[in-house]
């Protein structure tokens, strides 16, 4: 008891205690905090269809039609014939054999690597990439090898001194990265699987819906589909509900059904939350302007931004600006709040040491007018 109580208490002195702090309600980028209306900028409701008409009349259908819980998991008695036909859509959106949903991306990814990576194996993956793949690769018992951000000369030097000692290599990636909203040199990467011989794994859970000719993610932008084998998303933030899933080969996804225990022994998603997923996946062909107008505020907010002299490094609807010091990153999402915006501090562990920041999330709701008033009150804070 003595190391929880001094390590929350050292937490609180450095400023990097966490606390939970509870919403009356969120919706059309804006969040509703002790009696006071704020833009939300620390939502990954992208497109803003958590609250579209579609997705809650699904939802409600669904629950109405059977019931409000799976009560069971999938190779029980909760698999339902809606969870096959949401895996068949999102295969096809990803242009894939096959699909398999999981209940969030943290137990996507921890089931898939763990499934099918061991000991004996090596994964490659970028030091930048989510918490839960590194957890999933630590589950594997795989050898873990991390290269520099988007550095594909490290990966390389790396694959050429170490892959011939390991029975089989991964590479992952995010396409969309969640704390600097940047890319990788996903062709780079591609060429350097399909040169050693080895698999790929992209995540792109801040990329579906959002990019490509369908709202596929960054693999279909970039005509990769075919060439990266393990493509891997959620529902729960452009596609404004819940859950995640892999697309692959028929062959990996019936082999992550008999091996992936995340998937095997957990509850399925209910219904209600399988028929707002398929709603979604509707609504990217019905309603693509969504996704125009999001990349267009969020292009204009990154361009302003630079013209202030910030350091942007983003190519996306995540724009984090860094501060470096995190009383003083704290300090300036307090007065923003003060101002009308909820735009929290993301500190280490989540990211290094000295890299605080701010982290912009936007939404299609995000118009100009708001994103420059915003950017007016940066700019007075920091005295730029």
């Amino acid at each position: 008891m003595d190391r929880i109580e001094n390590l929350l208490e050292q937490k609180k002195k450095t400023g990097l205690l966490r606390t939970l702090k509870p919403a009356a309600l969120r919706k059309e980028g804006r969040i509703y905090l002790d009696n006071k209306e704020l833009f939300d900028l620390s939502s990954n409701d992208y497109l803003g269809l958590s609250n579209h008409p579609k997705l809650k009349e699904a939802s409600i259908k669904a629950t109405q039609q059977f019931g409000a819980g799976s009560c069971a998991s999938r190779l029980l008695s909760g698999d339902l014939e809606i969870h096959h036909e949401l895996e068949d859509k999102t295969a096809i959106l990803k242009g894939k054999e096959a699909a398999l949903v999981f209940n969030s991306g943290y137990q996507a990814n921890l089931g898939i690597i763990s499934a099918l990576y061991k000991n004996g194996d090596a994964v490659f993956a970028d030091k930048l990439c989510h918490a839960s793949i590194l957890d999933g690769i630590s589950l594997s018992k795989a050898r873990l090898f991390r290269f520099r951000h988007n550095d594909v000369d490290h990966l390389e030097s790396l694959l050429k001194k170490q892959i011939s000692k390991f029975e089989s290599c991964l590479i992952v990636t995010e396409t969309i990265f969640s704390m600097d909203g940047d890319r990788p040199p996903l062709k780079d990467i591609v060429e350097l699987k399909e040169k050693f011989n080895c698999c790929l794994m992209a995540d792109e859970a801040h990329a579906t819906g959002i990019f490509g000719k369908n709202g596929s993610g960054l693999v279909e932008e970039q005509g990769l589909t075919d060439r990266v084998d393990l493509i891997m998303g959620t529902f729960g933030k452009a596609l404004g509900s819940f859950g995640a899933y892999v697309a692959a080969s028929k062959k990996i996804v019936n082999y992550l059904i008999n091996t992936s225990r995340s998937f095997i022994y957990s509850t399925a998603l209910p219904p209600s939350v399988i028929a707002a997923n398929l709603a979604a996946l509707e609504l990217l062909k019905t309603e693509p302007f969504r996704r125009k107008i999001l990349c267009e505020n969020a292009a204009y907010f990154r361009h302003q931004l630079s013209s202030r002299g910030f350091e942007i490094k983003s190519s996306s609807q995540i724009v984090p600006l860094i501060i470096g010091e995190t009383e003083k990153t704290v300090a300036l999402s307090m007065l923003l709040t003060g101002k009308g915006y909820w735009a929290l501090p993301v500190r280490p562990p989540t990211v290094p040491a000295g890299q605080s920041r701010l982290r912009f999330s936007l939404t299609c709701h995000h118009d100009h007018k708001i994103l420059q008033n915003l950017i007016e009150q940066i700019s007075e804070a920091l005295n730029v």
